[in-house]
């Protein structure tokens, strides 16, 4: 079955760690191993022959920086001080996506349009080739921004239309347009002025990261498509503290807006205490599709959850559930999915169908 990633921080890694894409989680993880210096980063999930092994045929590639003010500059170079160097950093990693698509197009494609939707998926309805055969099976690539900050002014909305960026998520962090990640607050005056803006160009926008009074004003208000893109329930975490994940009253107004909700197989997502450098082997990904299952009984159907990985966003290997080794492994989620009564058209429906609707639904001809 196809899979569609809403989440992956893929243009953050290749400039922060020199990451390729292109080539295999197995070869990456070769190459980092033998550095002299360890890179500060746990081991890759993703790569271009694993999005084969897996059916990855589309992924949700993020534009991401943190406020220094969070992450010192010194630990990480891609943190910005100010509006201009986050300006700047935004654009130095969609530069990186279009570099990745015109030097290797039989890898990966940008999706801007349903033309180039609808390209991208035709090339997957081609049988899986042999090992020995060569078949281009290119991944494509929907940009989305994680945190507005890249955006200097609203003028400035349509040129990154025009580059290519389709979906929004307005913090990861609080801002000057909302809460954020452990920061809550409201939409603020510029906050609604963005979402205005975005609507008029038609732009989907995501409430991951977003404080829980920002998305209920934002779904009030916002004509167009919304998702979630990489959040889980927060019923399921009991005793977790922040305003990461999703409540209850968030998920309701978010099925009443017809989104989707990708939600992210890491650990510490998935199992209240899991830290960094446990063993793997407390989470399974019966937790994950506890969390599929969770949003699948709130709405009813199987047509308003996705996957959301996050991979390589901040974690990786060390911080899966333990059956996963790369991003192929997502497909065993099939028959957990099956054995616990989903039928065929629901798993296929979770795995990309979900998110390839939403995506029918705002991008242009």
């Amino acid at each position: 079955m196809l899979i569609v990633d809403a989440h992956e921080d893929l243009a953050y890694n290749m400039l922060r760690f020199g990451r390729d894409y292109r080539l295999a989680a197995a070869e990456t993880r070769r190459r980092e191993g033998n550095q002299q210096t360890p890179l500060p980063v746990e081991d890759a999930l993703l790569g271009w022959p694993d999005y084969q092994r897996g059916q990855v045929a589309v992924v949700f590639s993020t534009l991401f920086a943190a406020p220094a003010r969070l992450l010192s500059r010194e630990k990480d170079p891609l943190a910005y001080s100010d509006l201009n160097q986050a300006n700047q950093l935004y654009r130095q990693q969609i530069d990186v996506y279009h570099r990745l698509v015109d030097e290797s197009p039989e890898k990966f494609r940008l999706i801007e349009s349903q033309r180039d939707l609808h390209t991208v998926l035709a090339s997957w309805q081609i049988p899986a080739p042999a090992e020995s055969e060569q078949t281009a099976r290119p991944v494509g690539l929907i940009i989305l921004m994680e945190g507005a900050e890249g955006v200097g002014a609203m003028s400035e909305l349509e040129d990154w239309w025009v580059r290519g960026l389709r979906i929004i998520g307005p913090a990861w962090a609080g801002n000057r347009f909302c809460g954020g990640t452990r920061e809550p607050g409201a939409l603020t005056k510029e906050g609604f002025a963005l979402l205005e803006h975005m609507a008029g160009l038609g732009f989907c926008l995501d409430v991951s990261h977003m404080d829980e009074a920002a998305v209920l004003q934002a779904v009030g208000v916002y004509p167009g498509t919304i998702i979630a893109s990489h959040s889980n329930a927060r019923a399921l975490l009991k005793g977790i503290e922040g305003n990461r994940h999703l409540t209850d009253r968030v998920i309701t107004a978010l099925l009443e807006r017809d989104a989707v909700i990708g939600v992210v197989p890491f650990n510490a997502f998935l199992q209240v205490g899991w830290k960094h450098g446990e063993r793997r082997d407390l989470v399974t990904l019966e937790h994950v599709l506890a969390q599929i299952d969770y949003i699948c009984q709130l709405a009813g159907d199987a047509a308003h959850v996705g996957i959301g990985s996050d991979f390589d966003g901040g974690f990786g290997l060390q911080s899966v559930p333990i059956e996963i080794d790369t991003i192929a492994d997502l497909q065993k989620l099939a028959p957990l999915l099956s054995e616990h009564g989903y039928k065929e058209a629901d798993i296929a429906a979770i795995f990309g169908g979900n998110w390839i609707n939403t995506l029918r639904r705002f991008l242009p001809d």
